[in-house]
């Protein structure tokens, strides 16, 4: 009998645990008519800055606003520095782009994240913040970066949008900087129905203004002290959110789980997985793997009816739109260098113990017969 696919992800089974829940929302928001409103947005907020063990949060629209809004907010903008890894989603580096900041990539660790000691390096007198981001749910060093950032009176902002739940030696993502923010994107752990984001901050004054200018800038109806946009959660989003900050500790777990037993299985001759460091409690937003032959690979895996996927295969500043930065082929070794072995592979909270097992026995058996 032809074994069942394993799928990269699996939102479908997720509807069908929740689907009373979500259609009880629906049904609530449809019949109010309050599609816009507050209630569901501040119960969010609430949410998830006691979750997080910050003083405020502000909804969005998309991580992307989150770090726009964010950055804006504390007053960066043209002719600034901000140091950042360029093995991140596009966002990240586009956030800085949009508020008309300057992009100076530091390179990264084994792990992927951004290395302390290229920062250092990079760190000018022109540099206004450090950006971290925290990729596939493992936290940058952000005591270390924290030191960096207030030696040189620097701010330190995270991009957590794949880190919802994650901590380092007891404090979690996104309470270490200035702002953390975070993308609600249907893929991430916590995800939405579309696309969302919000900041988390201990700034309450920031936290108002952001809310302002999510809104056109209006403090009423009628009156905008400052200019603005248009970047609010809508209630559907934010009931949705709250609904499933309930059941995302169970869903990390589940993760961690998988994570694990992938770490048992997989042959540590043929595979890398950055080991997890002390004190780090990792979320695996996405399990990523380092191999030769990366693409012979994922394909061999799509043969044997398994989704993979890469995270990221091109590097931020080789992309055709990078190319005004003045950086090129060889500047960012380390994450150059990963960009030809990364391999993301299933660890979705869906997925049975012998789901895991058949991958790993399926990424063993290419990689010990090339």
């Amino acid at each position: 009998m032809k074994r069942a696919p394993v799928p990269y992800v699996d939102l479908q089974s997720s509807y069908k645990d929740e689907r009373d829940d979500i259609i009880a929302i629906v049904d609530d928001i449809f019949g109010s008519g309050q599609f816009l409103g507050n209630k569901h947005v501040a119960k969010f907020e609430a949410d998830a800055a006691t979750a997080l063990d910050v003083a405020q949060v502000v909804a969005v629209d998309s991580g992307t606003d989150a770090l726009v809004l964010g950055m804006g907010a504390l007053g960066i903008g043209p002719g600034d520095e901000v140091i950042t890894p360029p093995n991140s989603f596009l966002a990240s580096t586009g956030a800085i782009i949009q508020i008309g900041a300057i992009p100076v990539f530091a390179d990264v660790l084994p792990d992927q994240n951004i290395d302390p000691d290229a920062v250092l390096k990079a760190v000018t007198t022109r540099t206004k913040a450090i950006m971290a981001v925290h990729l596939s749910g493992r936290m940058a060093e952000m005591d270390r970066l924290s030191e960096i950032a207030e030696e040189h009176g620097v701010l330190l902002i995270e991009d957590a949008a794949q880190a919802m739940g994650s901590s380092q030696n007891g404090r979690k993502a996104g309470s270490f900087g200035q702002i953390g923010c975070f993308s609600t994107h249907p893929v991430k752990n916590l995800g939405a129905a579309g696309d969302g984001g919000f900041i988390a901050t201990n700034d309450v004054e920031m936290a108002e203004q952001i809310r302002f200018t999510r809104r056109h800038g209006l403090i009423d109806r009628d009156t905008a002290p400052t200019w603005g946009i248009v970047s609010r959660m809508d209630e559907l989003q934010a009931a949705i959110l709250s609904l499933r900050l309930t059941t995302l500790s169970g869903k990390i777990e589940r993760r961690r789980a998988n994570a694990a037993l992938y770490r048992d299985c997989l042959d540590p001759d043929h595979v890398f997985h950055a080991p997890c460091r002390d004190g780090d409690y990792n979320t695996f937003h996405t399990f990523v793997v380092q191999v030769a032959e990366r693409d012979k690979l994922r394909q061999y895996l799509s043969d044997h009816d398994v989704s993979t996927a890469i995270h990221y295969p091109v590097p931020i500043h080789l992309q055709p739109c990078a190319r005004d930065l003045g950086w090129g082929l060889g500047d960012v070794p380390v994450v150059e260098a990963q960009a030809g072995r990364i391999l993301s592979l299933p660890v979705h909270e869906h997925l049975s113990e012998n789901d895991i097992k058949f991958v790993a026995d399926t990424v063993n058996h290419f990689l010990s017969n090339i």
